[in-house]
C-alpha cells in the first residue's frame, strides 16, 4: 500500500497540471484575440498601457506557455496574472468607454 502512494501522486499532480495548462491556454489566447480586435486608440482613452505593449506582454506569455514552461513556473504564473488583469481591468474599461457595443 506504501508503494502505491508515488504513484497515485504522480497521476493526480499530472492530471492538474494539465488542466492548469488548458485554463492558462484559453485565457491567455482570449485575452490575445480581444486585445488583437480593440482599437488603438481607446486605450490610452482609459488610462492603460497602449495596445502595442498589451500585444507584446499578452502575446509572450502566450508563446511562453505554448513552449511548455509549465504554469507552475514564473513565466506561466505571470502569464496567467497578465491575461486575467486584461480581462477583469482593461476589457472592463475598453466595455464601458464603447457603451457595451462591440464585438465582446
Amino acid at each position: 500500500m506504501v508503494s502505491a502512494a508515488p504513484l497515485f501522486f504522480a497521476d493526480v499532480r499530472e492530471v492538474i497540471n494539465n488542466v492548469l495548462l488548458v485554463f492558462a491556454i484559453v485565457i491567455e489566447a482570449v485575452a490575445f484575440v480581444h486585445c488583437l480586435t480593440q482599437r488603438s486608440a481607446a486605450f490610452p482613452a482609459i488610462g492603460t498601457l497602449p495596445k502595442a505593449g498589451w500585444l507584446a506582454i499578452l502575446g509572450i506569455c502566450l508563446v511562453l506557455t505554448l513552449l511548455g514552461f509549465g504554469v507552475i513556473s514564473i513565466f506561466g504564473l505571470i502569464g496567467i496574472a497578465a491575461a486575467l488583469v486584461y480581462l477583469l481591468d482593461v476589457r472592463v474599461g475598453l466595455r464601458d468607454l464603447t457603451d457595451g457595443k462591440g464585438f465582446w
